[in-house]
């Protein structure tokens, strides 16, 4: 899940098909994990160089060449030199269209969640919100400590979500593993039959704060998805 954050971030995600790329000498790039195969289906982590992180496909092959797809989620690091927009002071007056209130009932590992429409707001409000003492994060000793009051408090104060904003924070001349532009085969539906689907050839934009939540799921037609982490406190899944 989605839900173990520790404070307000925003994350831009885009699902993505990808075909059957096959390129030579993609082994030559290095991870984490030295086993080209993960027998053991495990969450792997890469951390690309800036050439090898240049070449979307090739790297997403290479990661694939050593199993990382086994395990349903990887982790990229990007480059230090990397950055997909200058600068995020300039973003407060962007309107979240329509945030949810999530709401959650059930007890014992058992729970509903129910989304409730509220009103716009821009993004320096739900900034505001996501720091104000009702809805930050509280205090913890370690994630353990934190994923025990996740659950203990789960049913009380409601989160606001800003999800499925249709639209990118990256800069227009990002080339590099820009999410609106991967070069991949649903981008070929887009742009040679005209056919755009928000949220599967076109990127969302969501803002989160503690306890936002959305369940662990099968993408669309079993595609693969990508998130990319822009600011904030991290994710837990």
């Amino acid at each position: 899940m989605e839900g173990l954050v520790k404070g307000p971030f925003c994350f831009q995600t885009a699902t993505i098909s990808i075909g059957n790329w096959k390129y030579p000498g993609a082994g030559a790039m290095g991870s984490e994990s030295p086993s080209p195969q993960n027998p053991g289906c495990k969450i792997m982590t890469f951390r690309p160089s800036l050439d090898e992180f240049r070449d979307f496909g090739r790297f997403i092959a290479f990661m694939e060449s050593q199993g990382a797809h086994r395990a349903g989620l990887a982790k990229v690091i990007p480059p230090k030199e990397w950055k997909p927009r200058r600068t995020y002071d300039d973003i407060d007056d962007m309107v979240i269209p329509a945030p949810i209130q999530q709401v959650v009932t059930g007890q014992s590992g058992l729970f509903t969640q129910y989304n409730i429409q509220k009103k716009p707001m821009t993004v320096g409000e739900y900034r505001r919100l996501a720091n104000s003492e009702k809805y930050c994060t509280p205090r913890h000793q370690d994630f353990e400590d934190l994923e025990r009051k996740y659950w203990k408090n789960l049913t009380f104060v409601s989160p606001i979500y800003g999800a499925d904003i249709s639209g990118s924070l990256y800069d227009a001349d990002v080339d590099e593993w820009n999410i609106g532009n991967l070069n991949t085969l649903l981008d070929m539906v887009e742009h040679e039959c005209g056919i755009i689907i928000e949220g599967v050839n076109t990127p969302y934009l969501y803002f989160g704060m503690w306890k936002t939540t959305f369940a662990w799921h099968t993408e669309d037609m079993d595609l693969y998805s990508i998130n990319y982490l822009h600011f904030g406190e991290p994710k837990s899944w």
